[in-house]
C-alpha cells in the first residue's frame, strides 16, 4: 500500500493517516474557549516503560494516528506552539529516537499542533491523558535494541528466520508484541502452501525471504487484499507436510514447525486468539457489533478461538461536547465503509475511552444515543432506532402485499400413502397465504390447493415430502410359561374294638360292670376282616366313625393294611398305611408376531371366549369374558435405525379346576412398558416367577410324642410349586 503525504494538509491529511494506518487514538471537538499554549515536550526512562510527556497550558482535545511503524503523530487542536520547552533527551534506551513539532490549521480553521515522534524501531506506542499533560508510552530497549517487555498486541512483524529443529524445520515470525494468528489454513487447492493471517499489524521485513529448508521455499508477507486490517503470511512449499504452530512463552514470536514426527496441525498458543471479523451482511437492520471489512473464514486447522464480540483494532478516544455527526464521520475513515447519516440525527458526545475496539467505541456511541445501522453492500446508513424500526415494518408490508397481488393458481395432487384429510392442516399452517384455500376428495384421496404460483410450488415440494412410504415394523413376542410341581404325603388310619360278654366267657370281675365293649378301628364294628374278605382299597374305605386315628392321606394312590383280630372277636385291630408322591413339569410357548406401519398400532389376539350367565328380574343374561393372548404395539423407527415401542402384552387363561358355578376363574399375566431396541435384537421386558412351599402336619395330641411310635399318631403333607413367565420381544424394520 502507498503511504499518504502526512501534515501536507492538515485536517484531512490526518483522517488519510488513520485509515492508512489503521489506528486511531482520540478526537475531539474545538471548544469555544481560548487557545491554550505547548509548555513542554519531555522524556524519560524507568525500569520497564519509556515516556514522551507533552504538556499544554489547559487540557486538550488530541488526535494520536500512526501513519507507519516508524512514525508516531499527536495531534492538538486549539493549541499553538510558541514559546514552549524542548525537554527531550535522546536515550538508546528509548524507543522515541527524536521530537519534531509543527504548527498548522485545520480544516474547519482550528490551531493544530502536531508532535512528530520517530521510533527507533518500529512499536505502537500507548495514549494516555492526565488533566494537561499527554503521555506517550512505549517498551523500554535493551542494549540489543529489543523491546524489554511486550504488552498488548504486536502492531508489526520485525523478523522471519528458519532453523533446523531436529528432522523438522521451524520458520520463527518475531514481533513487537504478541502475535496471534487470526487463521492458519493449508489450502487444498494450487500449489502447496501454508496461510496465516495476523491483524492489526504491519511488517517491517522484506516481501518475501528465501528459505530454502526442509520444504519451506520462500515466506511471503503483505497486505491481505480483502482487508487492509490484515497481513498475510505465506510459507510456499515443495511438497505438502503436516505441521503445527507454537506461541512463544511471552507471545511475541510464533513457530511454525514442519515434517515434525507424529506433529497435528493444531496451535499451541497460550494466548485466546481472535476470530477474523466477519463480513457485513447485506440489508442488516440495528445489530448489535457495528460492521468491520471481511476477512475469511477460518480454516478447520485453525487454533479454536476464543469467542469475541468486537474484533477491531484498539484505539483511545476523549470526546467532551463533541458534535455527534461529526464524529460518527470519522468512523468513516476507520472503517473503510461509507456511512451514510440521517438528517434528524443530532446531538454531541462525551465519552473517554482507551484502549477498547473500534467498533465497540462506536458501538457505545450509537447505542448511548440510541441509534442503529443498516448495511447495503458496504455502505452503512446510521438513524434512529425508531427510524429503522418503521422502515423495516413499511418494507415488510411492502413485500407483503406484492407477493399477495399475484394471480391465484390451482394445485391437484392425488396422494399415495398419506391421508389427504390429515396433510390437510399441515399445509394450511406452514405454506398456504392469506388468499389461498385448501380442499380435499375423500373418494379419490386428492388435495386441491389454490394459492400464489410461488405458495404452490412450496406447497407441491411439502406434499412431495410427505406422501411417501412409511417403513414398517414386524414385531414378534415369544410368551414362555414353565410350571413345577411336587407333592409327598403320608398318613395312617388304625383302630380296634374289644368285648367282655358272657357269650365270650370272658366277662368283668364285677357285678357292675360285669360287660363292656371298647370301639375304635378301620373296619366294621363287628371285629376283623372275615373269611374270604379282600380289602381292595385304603382308606377310601374305612368307616371314620370306628377308626381310633383318622389320619390318611385324601386321594392315596399307595396303601398297607393291617388286620389282626381274636377268634372269638373278643379283640380286633386294624392299621391302614397310605401315602402319595406326584411330580410334575409344564412349559407353555406361545409365539404372537404382528406387522405395522411406523406410528401405527396394531393387535393381535389368540383364546377363547367365556360365557358368563347372569339373572336379574327373572331376566337370564350371557355375556363373554374374553380369556386370550393379546400384544398390542405402536413402533416409532428412528434415524439411528432403533425402534421405540410401545407394548402391551395380556395372557389370560381360564382354570377350570378353580371354577365357581361352571365358571372358571381367569389366569392373567400382564405387562405394559415402553422400550427402545436396535433394528433385529432380543429384549426382555417381562418376567414373573412365583414359588410356593407349604408343609401341613396332621397328628393326634399327645401320642404323637411317644418315641418310635409317635408316627402313628400323625400325617405329613409336603408340597412344592414354582411358575415363571418370561415375555421376549424382537422387532425387524421392512423397507419397502
Amino acid at each position: 500500500m502507498q503511504r499518504p503525504s502526512r501534515y501536507r494538509q492538515p485536517a484531512l491529511t490526518a483522517l488519510l493517516a488513520i485509515f492508512a494506518t489503521g489506528a486511531l487514538a482520540s478526537l475531539a471537538a474545538s471548544g469555544a474557549g481560548a487557545t491554550a499554549t505547548l509548555k513542554a515536550i519531555g522524556s524519560r526512562v524507568d525500569s520497564r516503560a519509556a515516556v514522551v510527556a507533552i504538556e499544554a497550558s489547559d487540557p486538550v482535545s488530541y488526535v494520536a494516528a500512526q501513519p507507519d511503524p516508524s512514525t508516531f503523530v499527536i495531534e492538538l487542536r486549539d493549541v499553538s506552539t510558541g514559546g514552549f520547552a524542548d525537554r527531550f533527551t535522546p536515550d538508546p534506551r528509548h524507543p522515541v529516537s527524536a521530537v519534531q513539532v509543527e504548527s498548522g490549521r485545520a480544516a474547519d480553521g482550528a490551531a493544530v499542533a502536531r508532535v512528530r515522534m520517530s521510533l527507533a524501531q518500529p512499536s505502537r506506542p500507548r495514549v494516555r491523558s492526565s488533566r494537561n499533560i499527554i503521555y506517550v508510552e512505549a517498551d523500554r530497549l535493551d542494549r540489543a535494541g529489543r523491546a524489554v517487555s511486550a504488552a498488548g498486541p504486536a502492531s508489526a512483524i520485525l523478523q522471519v528466520r528458519a532453523a533446523p529443529r531436529g528432522a523438522a524445520t521451524a520458520v520463527t515470525l518475531s514481533g513487537t508484541g504478541r502475535l496471534t494468528p487470526l487463521r492458519v489454513e493449508l489450502p487444498q487447492d494450487g500449489a502447496p502452501r501454508l496461510l496465516l493471517e495476523v491483524a492489526n499489524a504491519t511488517s517491517a521485513v522484506p516481501g518475501a525471504t528465501h528459505v530454502g529448508q526442509g520444504p519451506v521455499e520462500r515466506v511471503r508477507i503483505g497486505l491481505n487484499p480483502a482487508s487492509p486490517l490484515v497481513t498475510s503470511v505465506v510459507m510456499d512449499l515443495t511438497r505438502r507436510t503436516p505441521y503445527r504452530v507454537e506461541s512463544a512463552p511471552d507471545g511475541t514470536a510464533l513457530t511454525v514447525v514442519f515434517d515434525e514426527p507424529a506433529a497435528t496441525p493444531v496451535v499451541m498458543a497460550q494466548a485466546a486468539t481472535q476470530p477474523p471479523p466477519a463480513a457485513p451482511a447485506p440489508q442488516a437492520q440495528a445489530s448489535q457489533a457495528p460492521p468491520v471489512p471481511a476477512s475469511p473464514a477460518p480454516s478447520p486447522q485453525a487454533a479454536p478461538a476464543a469467542p469475541a464480540r468486537f474484533t477491531g483494532f484498539p484505539i483511545s478516544l476523549d470526546f467532551q461536547g463533541a458534535d455527534l455527526r461529526a464524529v460518527l464521520r470519522t468512523f468513516s475513515e476507520i472503517s473503510s465503509l461509507n456511512i451514510v447519516i440521517d438528517p434528524s440525527i443530532q446531538g454531541t458526545v462525551d465519552v473517554a475511552l482507551r484502549d477498547v475496539p473500534w467498533d465497540q467505541a462506536l458501538d457505545i456511541i450509537l447505542r448511548a444515543n440510541r441509534l442503529g445501522y443498516a448495511v447495503d453492500g458496504t455502505v452503512v446508513r446510521i438513524a434512529p432506532l425508531t427510524a429503522l424500526a418503521a422502515e423495516e415494518a413499511e418494507r415488510q408490508k411492502l413485500a407483503e402485499a406484492q407477493a399477495l397481488a399475484g394471480a391465484l393458481q390451482t394445485l391437484t395432487r392425488t396422494l399415495s400413502y398419506a391421508k389427504a384429510d390429515q396433510v390437510q392442516p399441515l399445509i394450511t399452517a406452514t405454506v398456504l397465504s392469506q388468499r389461498g384455500s385448501i380442499t380435499t376428495d375423500a373418494r379419490t384421496n386428492t388435495l386441491i390447493i389454490t394459492d400464489l404460483p410461488e405458495r404452490l410450488a412450496r406447497a407441491g415440494e411439502l406434499v412431495t415430502t410427505l406422501d411417501r412410504p412409511e417403513p414398517q415394523v414386524e414385531i414378534e413376542a415369544r410368551i414362555v410359561q414353565t410350571n413345577r410341581d411336587f407333592a409327598r404325603r403320608i398318613g395312617v388310619q388304625w383302630g380296634g374294638a374289644g368285648r367282655a360278654a358272657t357269650e365270650l366267657g370272658n366277662t368283668l370281675p364285677l357285678a357292675f360292670p360285669n360287660q363292656a365293649t371298647v370301639g375304635g378301628r378301620t373296619g366294621g364294628g363287628s371285629g376283623g376282616l372275615q373269611a374270604g374278605e379282600q380289602r381292595t382299597q385304603g382308606p377310601t374305605t374305612t368307616d371314620a366313625t370306628s377308626t381310633a386315628v383318622n389320619l390318611g392321606v385324601t386321594g392315596a394312590t399307595s396303601g398297607v393294611g393291617l388286620a389282626l383280630g381274636a377268634v372269638n372277636g373278643a379283640l380286633n385291630l386294624d392299621v391302614v398305611l397310605s401315602a402319595l408322591e406326584s411330580s410334575g413339569q409344564g412349559r407353555l410357548l406361545s409365539t404372537p408376531r404382528v406387522t405395522t406401519q411406523n406410528n401405527v398400532e396394531a393387535q393381535i389376539t389368540q383364546g377363547i371366549q367365556i360365557p358368563i350367565q347372569t339373572v336379574a328380574n327373572n331376566t337370564v343374561t350371557v355375556t363373554f369374558r374374553n380369556a386370550a393372548l393379546t400384544l398390542t404395539v405402536v413402533p416409532q423407527i428412528t434415524a439411528a435405525n432403533t425402534v421405540i415401542m410401545a407394548i402391551t402384552v395380556a395372557n389370560e387363561s381360564p382354570d377350570f379346576s378353580r371354577q365357581v358355578n361352571g365358571i372358571p376363574p381367569i389366569d392373567s399375566q400382564t405387562a405394559n412398558t415402553r422400550v427402545l431396541v436396535s433394528n433385529g435384537e432380543t429384549t426382555v421386558i417381562g418376567g414373573i416367577y412365583v414359588s410356593r412351599e407349604q408343609t401341613v402336619q396332621g397328628r393326634t395330641p399327645g401320642l404323637h410324642r411317644i418315641p418310635l411310635l409317635g408316627w402313628l399318631f400323625q400325617r405329613n403333607e409336603v408340597s412344592d410349586e414354582s411358575r415363571e413367565l418370561l415375555i421376549f420381544i424382537t422387532p425387524r424394520i421392512i423397507r419397502l
